[in-house]
């Protein structure tokens, strides 16, 4: 049966996160409840409006970490449970999955969906760059599309380090380049953009989540060992203008549409919607979209 547990101060006036950027600059509240503002108003739509993205980055991640029957598995940032659930599965009752996070109604909705699926886990609201769970405890930690969320990024992956036994395997996930004729459409939000709210695709494409080479570095300087990438592709598409809006508002990308004033929000998404219609003649099925690149970066506890 799954059982969420709720530990956190949540915003008592969420409606005005979106008329103050200075909250994107972190002097009026601390980048985590805005963070977890932000997914709590996602999460009702998160992955819910027939957009192929977050499923297929979560089954690869699980592919390349191999869960096995009986293993102690921890999502971090478990959102809806994209990852958890398969991993839950992948474990078996005999085994125990665990998901943290920061935002309580996209842990309320990851236990609604694994009740609904009988599957056994624990989930349950915590801070991904110090969780709060038991060191020396997991057998694999995972994180999909996280990392790049994270103020210290090394210092994350150092606390989830602590929570695997000796040998313990971690796998996350991040993204790399996208099509580049998707860059023209995410450029229509950055005039309205504070420097502390960038698109988590496209952030740092100087440091460390610029390269394969660059995440790597991350886990090594975690001290994790046998490091290791892989790559893949998804393509995300949608059935017209109106369709990528309506993601782009069931994602943290909501946040961005957030800061572009009201009364220049129509202009902006009339421009957008001129610029997606270009992305037709780069995608070889003449749909509006863009080709993702994904990492996925593993390693494994050094025994101590």
């Amino acid at each position: 049966m799954a059982r969420q547990t709720l530990s956190i101060m949540r915003p008592k006036n969420r409606q005005a996160l979106s008329r103050f950027p200075a909250l994107w600059n972190g002097d009026v509240m601390d980048q985590r409840e805005r963070i977890a503002a932000l997914f709590d108003r996602v999460a009702d739509t998160y992955d819910r409006v027939g957009v192929d993205l977050f499923q297929p980055i979560a089954a690869r991640l699980v592919t390349e970490v191999a869960p096995r029957v009986g293993e102690r598995v921890a999502d971090i940032g478990c959102g809806r449970g994209a990852a958890l659930l398969r991993l839950a599965s992948a474990v078996g009752p005999s085994g125990a999955a665990v998901g943290l996070d920061l935002a309580p109604q996209m842990v309320a909705a990851a236990a609604a969906s694994a009740a609904q699926e009988g599957l056994s886990v624990e989930v349950m609201v915590g801070d991904a760059q110090d969780p709060d769970l038991p060191t020396e405890s997991f057998d694999i930690v995972t994180a999909s599309l996280v990392l790049f969320f994270l103020p210290e990024p090394v210092a994350a992956l150092r606390a989830w380090g602590e929570l695997l036994v000796n040998g313990g395997r971690i796998a996350v996930s991040t993204f790399g380049p996208n099509s580049t004729a998707w860059e023209p459409v995410d450029a229509v939000f950055e005039p309205y953009l504070p420097p502390g709210m960038r698109d988590a695709r496209t952030t740092g494409k100087q440091g460390p989540f610029g390269s394969d080479a660059g995440v790597e570095r991350l886990l090594v300087d975690a001290g994790f060992a046998d490091v290791c990438t892989a790559v893949g592709t998804v393509s995300v598409r949608f059935d017209d203008a109106d369709h990528w809006h309506r993601w782009t508002m069931s994602t943290g990308q909501r946040g961005m549409w957030e800061m572009v004033p009201e009364a220049e929000r129509a202009a902006v998404r009339a421009s957008a919607s001129r610029l997606l219609d270009n992305t037709r003649r780069q995608n070889a099925d003449h749909r509006i979209g863009f080709d993702q690149s994904v990492r996925y970066t593993l390693g494994r506890r050094r025994n101590r």
